[in-house]
């Protein structure tokens, strides 16, 4: 079954090739084109600088690689299992089942794992235009920093996080809604940046197939920036469903070095074929 969102179908598709897409032209880690190191930016409160367009990579790190013509048609290679758009999100879905780094849940909630998985198709909320939510949206796409708080902008359904590096705490637990992006605060382990988050809604998964979670979840980010390089680390915490923190696949990014980089906007997306499904596959 092809993915439901019918207006926005090629773009979607595009935008989710090109984030496995490397720049061409950029060196390895830390290095310069001359293979010495890369001095890391900093602000002039001494902390790395995480401002810029960080899409020159995605996934776990570059292994996925694509292009696009100059018709605008996208290819991606190795991301799919002929090349081709059309089995992209099929494809992602087998290689997701095929990760050995999984949540454990407690024995009590498989079975309602095993059930969100069946009806995936319906009941994964990003299948109903939903956000992803914090932390299946992933590092950001581009990151705005000030002295006082971290602003992510990422590519999917156009979503934003403000987080505040002030030092100050969560806001009081009785007063949280339960949020897609939940309540996020930041600080600073040394060059590490370190992000907390709790009170994120329970609609969210942390991942295709069912992979649900309680309101007592609790995220952990850690972002580090090494020359043009950034790598994110997630450990979600969940004690309800959890049997013990789930360590999230690391994400490298590399830094778009392009001065005129922009985040193209993305389709607003219209849900109209959950109705008329006659399958449970999901691809």
């Amino acid at each position: 079954m092809r993915r439901r969102f019918s207006t926005s179908l090629a773009a979607a598709v595009a935008v989710a090739a090109l984030a496995f897409i490397p720049l061409y032209g950029q060196v390895p880690q830390g290095q310069n084109g001359n293979g010495a190191a890369m001095p890391t930016p900093r602000t002039p409160d001494g902390h790395p600088d995480f401002s810029g367009v960080w899409n020159g990579g995605g996934g776990g790190g570059g292994g996925n690689q694509g292009a696009v013509d100059e018709k605008g048609n996208v290819t991606v290679t190795f991301a799919s299992r002929d090349g081709s758009v059309y089995n992209f999100e099929r494809d992602s879905g087998l290689r997701t089942r095929m990760d050995p780094n999984k949540p454990i849940y407690k024995p009590e909630y498989w079975d309602k794992v095993s059930e969100l998985d069946i009806n995936g198709n319906a009941e994964d909320p990003t299948f109903s235009c939903m956000p992803a939510g914090v932390p299946r949206m992933g590092p950001p796409t581009k990151i705005v920093q000030t002295p006082t708080e971290m602003i992510f902008l990422h590519q999917n359904r156009n979503t934003f996080r403000v987080i505040p590096i002030d030092g100050r705490p969560h806001a009081p637990e009785n007063t949280l809604e339960g949020t897609w992006t939940g309540d996020a605060v930041g600080r600073w382990e040394g060059d590490t940046l370190v992000i907390d988050t709790i009170g994120i809604t329970e609609e969210s998964w942390l991942d295709f197939p069912g992979y649900f979670h309680s309101p007592k979840m609790h995220v952990v980010e850690r972002m580090k920036r090494e020359g043009n390089t950034v790598t994110w680390n997630a450990t979600v915490e969940d004690p309800v469903v959890l049997l013990k923190p789930w360590v999230m696949n690391q994400r490298t990014l590399r830094l778009n070095a392009d001065p005129k980089a922009a985040l193209a906007e993305d389709l607003p997306c219209s849900e109209r074929d959950l109705l008329h499904l006659v399958t449970k596959e999901r691809g």
